[in-house]
């Protein structure tokens, strides 16, 4: 048969064909399998629920929850379908089911809390039994539509909400009587107030008033005073510009003067030397008539020696003018010379500076380098001996001559003298060292004193390999 559900409702079909269960609004009914129909619309369930908070004070906690089938969820349909869609929604087993989940959460939720927490976190406290429950009611497939909590209230016995509106009536009294007592201060105290404020601010005004008077006052004065002055100051000003003005128009008058004087003499000396330049045009135009005259009187036999001389006088002053300009070319040239005699000088020290200063930088970059290779020569010298200082010590002055040096130094000193010479010997019984082995103890023999001479010289010990030297002192 072909059923359909309603809007409301969905198939559960079972059976032949079907692995475990199957949801449909509509679909055909084979032979060998099973409908039933579950209704998905919500459910109202109200509940009193006794708990009792951190500090043991039950109270009790009314509350609707709205709970009804997931339908947007498949997987949550297929588990209310499985464990709950063969009950009536409203049956004994399904109150008892949601019931005991809300208790149960709401009861531990409250013992975490304390009663006050309780009553004035009403909201979050909802939230949070909301969400608890919620999380219960998915493995049932089922979701809580809406939750409302009413009034907290007090269990027989134990009045703690009674108590506490008590106490908020009385406090609200007492308040209220003090807001009275309070208002009735401010007022009485406000009008004093506001009389000693409007004597204050007229003080205040009359003295800000003759402030500002005083103020304007010597404003005025200054403004005065600033304005003569920058009127003298122009007036300074201004005569320093005529006096600068007439000096510069003396200076002019001066150089006009100058140059008007200096061209009246030009103009003179170009007149006389006019005049001369054309009295000897005249005289030579004469001698020259008289040289003819003579000329054609006396075959001009005076005309021949006055040309000769004339020429004689001319070759005289070529002569003396190439000479003249011969010495000026020749101060000339050794001027020329010193300067560039100068310029060379001062180059060459310029070089020598710049010389000098490329050595010194190189000298020092040498030093450096020098420095930085004894250090690494140094440092593995170090390494050689194990980091051991006073074989590296001993080793330098070993290698550096440093014991030669202080014992030609010791023998430069004694020089001349005659020092009382102390012999060491092995203690033995007096009898010879035979053989080529005496050398050698005698060369051993000079050792203690040699080191004793180098400790209290420099402070210096012997190496722990040559030997050590005893504290007789100690």
């Amino acid at each position: 048969m072909y059923r359909v559900a309603k809007a409301s409702e969905y198939l559960v079909i079972t059976g032949v064909g079907i692995t475990d269960i199957k949801l449909a609004k509509k679909a055909w009914i084979l032979p060998g399998q099973s409908c039933s129909v579950f209704d998905l619309s919500p459910v109202n369930y109200t509940f009193e629920v006794q708990a009792m908070s951190a500090e043991k004070l039950p109270f009790i906690l009314p509350a609707v929850f709205t709970i009804g089938p997931r339908v947007d969820n498949h997987d949550s349909l297929l588990k209310y379908a499985k464990l709950l869609s063969s009950h009536d929604k409203l049956s004994h087993h399904v109150k008892e089911l949601v019931q005991g989940i809300i208790e149960g959460e709401t009861r531990v939720l409250a013992a975490s809390m304390t009663m006050e927490d309780v009553f004035r976190g009403t909201k979050s406290f909802k939230q949070e039994v909301f969400d608890k429950v919620q999380l219960e009611l998915n493995q049932f497939g089922l979701l809580i539509y809406n939750a409302n909590v009413k009034q907290l209230v007090d269990v027989v016995g134990h009045e703690y909400f009674s108590y506490l509106g008590q106490k908020t009536q009385m406090e609200a009294a007492n308040q209220a009587k003090v807001d009275v007592a309070e208002a009735r201060m401010k007022g009485e105290v406000g009008a004093k107030s506001r009389e000693g404020q409007t004597l204050q601010n007229a003080a205040r005004i009359d003295a800000e008033t003759k402030i500002i008077s005083t103020q304007r006052h010597g404003e005025g004065v200054k403004e005065e005073i600033k304005v003569k002055t920058e009127v003298k100051v122009f007036e300074n000003e201004r005569e320093a510009v005529v006096a600068e003005a007439n000096s510069e128009l003396a200076k002019k008058k001066a150089v006009w003067a100058q140059t008007a004087q200096v061209a009246e003499v030009e103009a003179t000396k170009a007149v006389a030397l006019r005049e001369a330049e054309l009295q000897r045009e005249v005289e030579r135009m004469n001698a020259l008539t008289r040289t003819e005259k003579l000329k054609a009187e006396f075959l001009s036999k005076a005309s021949v020696e006055y040309e000769t001389k004339v020429q004689e006088a001319n070759w005289e002053l070529y002569k003396k003018q190439k000479a003249a300009e011969a010495i000026l070319f020749e101060k000339e040239k050794e001027a020329e010379a010193q300067k560039a005699l100068a310029e060379a000088a001062y180059f060459s020290r310029q070089q020598a500076a710049e010389a000098e200063l490329f050595a010194k930088k190189k000298e020092a970059e040498g030093l450096v380098a020098i420095g930085q290779a004894q250090g690494v020569y140094l440092r593995t010298l170090l390494d050689a001996l194990g980091g051991n200082y006073s074989n590296l010590r001993d080793y330098l002055m070993i290698n550096n001559g440093m014991f030669q040096e202080i014992a030609k130094t010791n023998a430069e000193a004694i020089r001349g003298l005659e020092p009382k010479i102390s012999i060491w010997t092995n203690g033995g019984n007096g009898s010879d060292v035979g053989g080529g082995m005496k050398d050698v103890a005698n060369v051993y023999k000079m050792l203690p004193p040699l080191f004793n001479t180098v400790h209290e010289q420099t402070g210096m010990l012997p190496p722990a390999w040559m030997g050590t030297l005893s504290d007789k002192s100690s």
